[in-house]
C-alpha cells in the first residue's frame, strides 16, 4: 500500500475480531478494534477511518444503527456489515440506502473478503484523488481569474484560419 489505510473492526466477540485482523493484517492495513458501537464511534469521531468492518448484532446497538451514524459523521468513510444471522431483506435495504457498500454473512470467506476490501480502498484512494485533483483545478482556475482581472485579455488566445496562434507586434 502506497498510503497508510485505516481500517475499524468493529464486533462484541473477540475471536472475530481476531479472525478479521488475522485476515486483513496480511495486507499492510493499520488496524483498529472496538468491541462495542459505542467505543467505536469514539473512535470514527477522532480518527479518518477508511472503512470499517461491523458485526450486526451486538449488545447496544446495532451494526446498521451503528454504520448510520458512521455514515452521518464521515459520510466518505466505506461501511462493511457483518452478521451470522444474515437477513436478505435487511441486507438489500441496507444496500439499496446507501448505508453499506457490501454485506457478509458469517463465516465469510477470506479470500472474498480481502479482495472486496482491496477493491473498496482503491474505490476510496481514487474518490480522494478525485476531489484533490478537482480542488487544483478550482484554484488553477481562481488563479486564471485573478490574472485576467489583473491583466485584461492575458488568457485570450487568437488563432488564424488553420487554428495557429497569431502573436501581434502589439502584444510582443
Amino acid at each position: 500500500m502506497d498510503a497508510e489505510v485505516f481500517i475499524l473492526l468493529v464486533d462484541d466477540e473477540e475471536p472475530v475480531l481476531n479472525a478479521l485482523e488475522r485476515t486483513l493484517r496480511q495486507d499492510g492495513y493499520r488496524i483498529l478494534r472496538a468491541n462495542d458501537p459505542t467505543r467505536a464511534l469514539e473512535i470514527v469521531g477522532r480518527e479518518a477511518i477508511d472503512l470499517i468492518i461491523s458485526d450486526h448484532l451486538m449488545p447496544g446497538m446495532k451494526g446498521l444503527d451503528f454504520l448510520k451514524e458512521v455514515r452521518k459523521m464521515r459520510p466518505e468513510t466505506i461501511r462493511i456489515l457483518l452478521t451470522g444471522h444474515a437477513d436478505l431483506e435487511m441486507a438489500i435495504q441496507a444496500i439499496n440506502q446507501g448505508e453499506v457498500y457490501r454485506f457478509f454473512r458469517k463465516p465469510w470467506d477470506d479470500a472474498e473478503l480481502r479482495m472486496d476490501v482491496r477493491i473498496a480502498v482503491t474505490q476510496r484512494r481514487l474518490e480522494r484523488h478525485n476531489l484533490e485533483l478537482a480542488e487544483q483545478v478550482r484554484a488553477q482556475a481562481n488563479q486564471l481569474a485573478e490574472l485576467e482581472r489583473v491583466h485584461p485579455g492575458i488568457t485570450s488566445v487568437r488563432r488564424n484560419r488553420t487554428g495557429a496562434i497569431v502573436i501581434e507586434d502589439e502584444d510582443l
